[in-house]
């Protein structure tokens, strides 16, 4: 595919998680997060086996792929959406927006470490670029984000997870196409995730009951488009353009989210929002390589 469609499926993917992080906040006022993370990547799993039934590329896995489908479950289904969902029931937006800020970052950190893929100095300016406008603009509010709380390390945990799973997705991406993986991973995280909300969280399914219709929106739109969808693209697009290109459009994700907070919890947004806004569109522009192909284009067309 070409390059330039990877990147608009990346920022669209980056607009509908952005909405899901305020999404699952207000999620888990009503019900406890384990229990929902279960029943939301449940609904997501059967998501993603309707839409790859009817693109006609369901398949079951070879032997040697498991490996990549248990590890990949444990880390990109249980363990991000574990941290993630616990992390958000006990910090501030603001602060899980600054901490999953820093994806970028530790997914060009870890991959030149374990695959020895180094980014070119272009895109390591555009990583602390965009890391620049992440705090610029998560930071507005001062005391959201003053001291670390155990909410905080959750959601550290969740990205760092998260990071990690990429890198397992990347090397399966040669022998799976990377939106079956996801599929067989979400289905799997899911019922590991059910059993560790029995444990955790007894008896909470009856909360379900009680909940108010504006919730089953938030749900649906949280499990369907911000998880099923959202994590098929991104899986795919790691496929196509690498963990590390992908994880810097993870800088707009923390905007998003900020803006999906204005809508969903009423937050304010304000110039230095806007501000950090340009430098994490420079940052991405850097951090993907999207600079460097229309640099070395021009150049192409000058030397004509």
């Amino acid at each position: 595919m070409n390059q330039w469609k990877i990147y608009a499926i990346l920022i669209f993917v980056m607009l509908i998680w952005g909405f899901n992080l305020p999404s699952v906040k207000y999620l888990v006022e009503f019900v406890d997060p384990i229990t929902l993370t279960a029943f939301r990547i449940l609904t997501a799993a059967a998501t993603i086996f309707v839409i790859l039934a009817g693109m006609k590329l369901l398949r079951l896995p070879r032997k040697n792929e498991w490996k990549f489908i248990l590890l990949g479950a444990l880390l990109n289904v249980v363990g991000h959406h574990y941290f993630l969902s616990s992390g958000l029931a006990l910090t501030s937006g603001t602060n899980a927006g600054l901490i999953l800020g820093t994806g970028p970052m530790l997914t060009a950190v870890l991959v030149s470490l374990i695959l020895r893929s180094y980014p070119s100095k272009l895109q390591w300016i555009g990583v602390v670029i965009g890391l620049a406008g992440v705090s610029a603009t998560v930071l507005v509010g001062g005391g959201e984000t003053a001291g670390m709380n155990i909410g905080d390390v959750f959601v550290f945990l969740s990205i760092l997870v998260q990071v990690l799973s990429y890198i397992v997705i990347s090397k399966a991406a040669g022998s799976m196409d990377p939106r079956l993986l996801t599929a067989y991973m979400f289905i799997i995280g899911a019922g590991v995730l059910f059993i560790i909300s029995l444990i955790q969280e007894p008896g909470e399914i009856a909360a379900f009951a009680d909940v108010p219709s504006t919730f089953w929106v938030a749900f649906f739109f949280s499990a369907v488009l911000g998880t099923a969808v959202g994590h098929l693209l991104y899986n795919y697009s790691i496929g196509q353009a690498g963990p590390t290109k992908a994880a810097i459009f993870m800088n707009l994700n923390t905007f998003f989210s900020l803006v999906g907070a204005a809508v969903i919890l009423g937050e304010v947004i304000t110039t230095n929002h806007l501000f950090g806004l340009v430098l994490i569109i420079v940052g991405v522009l850097f951090g993907s390589g999207a600079a460097e192909d229309l640099l070395k284009k021009r150049r192409k067309r000058l030397s004509l």
